[in-house]
Order: C-alpha cells, then sequence, then structure tokens
C-alpha cells in the first residue's frame, strides 16, 4: 500500500510532466506552498533549464526554490505566468477546494490569478464531497481578529485563532471549524471576503484549478473544470 508520501509524490510528478508540456525557455511557473508543492520543487530541479523562473507563493517555498537553485523571480517584475501548480487541503467534485492550511492563502490567490493556467496536485485523501470539515482559513487583519470573529459565529462558524502564527504579509489567521458541508462555496467567498478587515479567506472557487491531478495507489486520474471543456467545444 502507498504512503500518503509516495502519493504525494507520485502526483508531483505527474505534475512536472504537464507543466513542461506547457512551458518554453522564456516562460515563469507560479509555486504554491506545502508538502506536495515541495515534493513538486523539488522533482523541478531536473529540468529548470526548460524555464525561465519561477514566482512562489510562501517565503518557504522562496528558500526551497534557491536551494535547489531554481531562479526566483518578484511577482511585481512580470505580468503573467504560464501555469500556477499548487496542492490543496481539500477538493470537492466541482474542483472547488479549501487552501490555506500553510498560511499562505493570500499569497496563492494572487499568483494564482496571474496565471494563464491553474493545476492542482493532490493526493486522493483530499476529496470530499462537501467542503467545510477541513477548517476554513481565514487571513485577517490583526486588529480586526476579534470583530470578524464575531462574524464569522453569525455565518455559523467556530472560529479559533491560530496563535503565535503570522502570515508572510504580517497578518493573523483565524481557522472557521464546523462551517461543513458548505453548499454553496462560491458565495461564502464572496461573503467571507466582504467582512471588513478580512484580507482573504481559504476558498478557491472563483479561481478554481483548471485541472486537477488526483494521485491513487497505482494511478494518476486527470480532472478538468467542464467550463474549459465547454470552452474547447465551442
Amino acid at each position: 500500500m502507498s504512503t500518503q508520501d509516495e502519493l504525494k509524490k507520485a502526483a508531483a510528478a505527474a505534475a512536472i510532466e504537464f507543466t513542461m508540456s506547457r512551458v518554453c525557455k522564456s516562460s515563469i511557473i507560479g509555486i504554491g506552498t506545502g508538502s506536495t508543492a515541495n515534493f513538486f520543487i523539488d522533482l523541478l530541479a531536473e529540468c529548470h533549464h526548460n524555464f525561465l523562473g519561477t514566482v512562489a507563493s510562501s517565503h518557504i517555498s522562496e528558500d526551497r526554490l534557491r536551494t535547489n537553485g531554481i531562479k526566483v523571480l518578484d511577482p511585481n517584475d512580470i505580468s503573467e505566468l504560464r501555469v500556477y501548480v499548487d496542492g490543496a487541503d481539500e477538493i470537492n467534485s466541482d474542483l472547488e477546494l479549501i487552501k490555506g492550511g500553510g498560511g499562505a492563502l493570500t499569497r496563492e490567490k494572487i499568483i494564482c490569478a496571474m496565471a494563464q493556467e491553474f493545476l492542482c496536485i493532490a493526493d486522493n485523501s483530499k476529496c470530499v464531497k462537501s467542503l467545510g470539515k477541513f477548517p476554513l482559513p481565514v487571513e485577517v487583519i490583526p486588529i480586526a481578529r476579534n470583530k470578524v470573529a464575531r462574524e464569522l459565529i453569525r455565518l455559523g462558524a467556530n472560529p479559533k485563532w491560530r496563535r503565535e502564527f503570522i502570515t508572510d504579509n504580517g497578518n493573523e489567521i483565524i481557522d472557521a471549524h464546523g462551517l461543513w458541508p458548505i453548499e454553496s462555496p462560491k458565495a461564502l467567498e464572496a461573503e467571507i471576503n466582504q467582512i471588513s478587515g478580512v484580507v482573504t479567506n481559504g476558498i478557491f472557487a472563483k479561481n478554481s484549478p483548471n485541472t486537477v491531478l488526483i494521485s491513487s495507489p497505482n494511478q494518476i486520474t486527470t480532472h478538468v473544470r467542464q467550463e474549459n471543456i465547454s470552452k474547447l467545444l465551442l
């Protein structure tokens, strides 16, 4: 039986093949944060000559990229990424995600929005029928923490302050427990983002991945966002 790390590495290896089929010498690749993204970074070192450089969603990923000899660029110095590769904490059948377990959700959303294509990679333990069993991360400006927590309670959540954790942006994280099942991820994503003091939350429904690679024992399955298929048929 495959271990979870073996499944993550298998997903990362499939993502390397997918990514290399889309880039050229002048391409820039967006890199996410987390254990699956780390496997991708380590494998990416073997083919760094096939692209120009990377943009990362966290200082941790930047450091790992540089350690592997991969060029890291400032997002403000580029206008577009060819592809953004990242993991997820939960994935539903509509390819909507919860992300942010590592606290990099804001930068992940920014870099994701810069990319022509968003590739999500994960092992099959991340697949769920409904989002919300994984506590939803919400990045907040520090002076608004208690205010935002009260608003999350109003939405039915049990908010927990992620103590002694500061994001790369100098903000704090509230993990919203008890929201399962999230019936309308897009609506909840928008509603939470409208709360004063919220920087963003970890629902990726507005900018969901174009493609998801899921690793299971003995196989990798590819899932494509339905609207992408529709566009190809037009």
